[in-house]
């Protein structure tokens, strides 16, 4: 694992502190110079001011900033009123979305042959996109594909031909294994499934429980849940008559993407810096993702004095629906023009970075860590970071390109693309607490997605770190000399990353997808 420690040497740090990729608009002024002044100029102060306000928002808005509301509307207000003040011309791209929502909490019982009510939260829960609805019917257990504990990779409902028997109208019972939720769920339609209950595999500890924020990727026409292992094994035994019931909103909706970019800047080298801005339905996202937000935010500012004026143009991006998987960097990226695609040259991404208990996270771009490299240019992005809180100190750690983001739809279709990340949910080690600081045995976000992600959900040291370093590595990339011949990206390169990702990934935004 890439874990820097604490200690930094004096000579590493001169020589970090030297570097130059190209001259500035002041060639007085070397990069790194310049460098630190946007750091110093982005204050930890400001960013909380620009987190007040959505918090605000959030409160006069129930408590929620989710796409496709007031609450998020009334944010992209916000974000835009900044930033036509200091000059910047705003667009807003508009794109429809497929919008989900839970009304009422989703019931599952047993009717024959004996009763059993299940409990939402430890043995089921609602899949996103599921249909709302009223079953009861017999369940039938899919036999194709299925693989007994230890044994992982099951492909279980992953081919029509599991399906082979299914009676028209029962309830598809099947295996979590290598395809996505979605895949599954639309064999079982075609078979005539009246409904589908998805049982994690079993093959480890992680895959044993109760699944859990899974997503079947677009809106189905039947009621989906998920369980245990253990309950599914139950369930697919045979013979048993189950009683589902889900209450949902899944409707299209419109929101927005927000875009502003420096004036000054070859627009034929675009350095793409984003953040999400919509929180989930159930709290007001101060943390996730109004920590990315607002520093993204402020770091535009701040470039709209003249002494930031540099080579390359910077295109700040405020993304749509992300909590609804990526939905409007995805909107975005499918609808580049071919010109406009090869244009840009890499994408900075910025999504949690003021964890209350948190661990520096750096993406993985050279994959010398996790299981996968990022596009060509992903390594050098990754080094900027790395040089930076090396040369300040600071420790940090590699994480992986999961599909947890909006740098998702820009790497899968081959631009290079890192950033940096505080944690969620995953649970802090002792390992870490001892390297970190915090406490071991806690989530790095105990508040994540919840109605407590608010203005208080927030490490100012942490935050005002990861600021600095966002607005190094904006700074370093806006100088960076691109010879435009040698990475111009063709429509060929575009259609031949296009898969190379997004269906590996076990995530899709927040969500589990397979």
């Amino acid at each position: 694992m890439k874990t820097f420690a604490l200690t930094v040497s004096a000579a590493f740090i001169a020589i970090a502190a030297t570097t130059t990729f190209s001259p500035d608009a002041d060639a007085k002024v070397s990069v790194s110079k310049r460098s630190e002044q946007l750091q110093k100029d982005v204050k930890v102060k400001n960013m909380r001011r620009h987190q007040l306000a959505l918090q605000r928002i959030a409160d006069a808005n129930n408590g929620t900033r989710v796409a496709g509301s007031s609450g998020y509307d009334q944010s992209a207000d916000y974000i835009e009123k900044q930033l036509k003040e200091k000059g910047y011309k705003v667009q807003r791209l508009p794109f429809d979305f497929p919008y989900f929502e839970e009304v009422t909490p989703a019931k599952l019982s047993r009717t024959q042959p004996d009763i059993r009510d299940f409990v939402n939260g430890p043995d089921f829960s609602i899949m996103q996109y599921s249909a709302g609805g009223s079953v009861t019917a017999v369940a039938q257990g899919v036999d194709g594909g299925l693989v007994i504990p230890p044994v992982g990779g099951s492909t279980n409902g992953c081919d029509a031909a599991n399906f082979a028997g299914f009676v028209p109208g029962n309830i598809a019972v099947i295996q979590r294994g290598t395809c996505t939720f979605g895949t599954k769920v639309d064999n079982a339609i075609l078979a005539g499934a009246s409904a589908v209950i998805i049982f994690n595999e079993g093959n480890t500890p992680e895959r044993s429980g109760e699944i859990g924020g899974g997503t079947l990727g677009a809106p189905k026409g039947v009621p989906v849940i998920s369980t245990t292992f253990a309950i599914g094994q139950e369930l697919r035994a045979g013979g048993q008559t189950l009683s589902i019931t889900t209450e949902t909103i899944s409707e299209i909706r419109s929101t927005i993407n927000l875009l502003a970019e420096t004036r000054s800047g070859n627009a034929n080298n675009v350095i793409v810096v984003g953040a999400h801005l919509d929180s989930v339905a159930e709290g007001p996202g101060i943390q996730d993702n109004g920590s990315g937000s607002a520093a993204i935010l402020e770091i535009a500012l701040q470039m709209s004095k003249g002494k930031y004026k540099a080579p390359n143009k910077v295109r700040f991006m405020w993304f749509g629906a992300e909590e609804a998987g990526l939905l409007g960097s995805e909107d975005y990226v499918a609808n580049l023009t071919a010109e406009e695609f090869a244009k840009i040259k890499l994408n900075l991404n910025f999504d949690m970075i003021a964890s209350p208990n948190f661990v520096r996270y750096v993406y993985d771009g050279d994959g010398s860590d996790t299981p996968e490299a990022g596009p060509a240019g992903s390594a050098e992005i990754e080094q900027v970071f790395n040089d930076h809180l090396a040369a300040n100190g600071l420790a940090f750690k590699a994480t992986a390109f999961d599909g947890r983001s909006d740098y998702g739809p820009f790497i899968d279709n081959g631009i290079p693309a890192g950033g940096l990340f505080t944690g969620a949910e995953g649970i802090k080690t002792a390992e870490e607490a001892a390297i970190y600081g915090g406490t071991a045995g806690v989530a790095y976000d105990a508040c994540y997605h919840l109605a407590c992600d608010t203005y208080d959900n927030n490490n100012e040291t942490v935050f005002e770190e990861l600021a600095d370093a966002a607005a190094h590595a904006v700074w370093t990339f806006a100088n960076k000399a691109y010879p435009s011949a040698a990475l111009a990206r063709s429509a060929q390169s575009r259609s031949a990353a296009s898969t190379k990702y997004s269906d590996r990934w076990l995530y899709k935004g927040s969500h589990l997808q397979r």
